[in-house]
């Protein structure tokens, strides 16, 4: 199945619940909402995780696409970290904070077998050419 739209990226649909998830539990919490420092950077770092890959996606570019991907990874490590920090400060309950960190470590997971798929398929494609060259070669002799 040829993916036409980053919409239909699984791991994009994946990193928006991560995003509505967050905002939820902000939403959830005046103490967590008055944090202004922390709440932005929550919100920054979920949505780079959602927004950098329909921006290497766009790229159009194994090579740049994978590169994004793995900020999109990192930034939702960085999520992460800030949720234990909004947990220690009893801006999310516990169940609050398994869910969002749940979710978080799913869409790495995902975003990590595109970069592994998408490896692959530049491998296969390079290999086919190579030999699409030296078959070429051997007919020209």
């Amino acid at each position: 199945m040829k993916i036409l739209h980053f919409e239909d990226l699984e791991c994009w649909k994946e990193a928006r619940k991560l995003v509505n998830m967050v905002y939820w539990a902000i939403g959830e919490s005046r103490a967590f909402q008055n944090d202004y420092r922390l709440k932005d950077q929550s919100i920054g770092a979920a949505t780079s995780v959602m927004g950098t890959i329909p921006e290497g996606f766009a790229r159009r570019s194994n090579r740049e696409f994978i590169q994004y991907l793995f900020i999109s990874i990192s930034s939702a490590a960085e999520l992460q970290s800030h949720f234990y920090v909004a947990l220690d400060q009893k801006y999310v309950s516990q169940e609050a904070f398994d869910r969002i960190y749940q979710q978080a470590e799913k869409v790495g997971k995902m975003d990590s077998n595109l970069i592994t798929y998408l490896r692959e398929s530049e491998r296969r494609y390079s290999e086919t050419k190579s030999t699409r060259k030296t078959k070429q070669t051997k007919e020209a002799k």
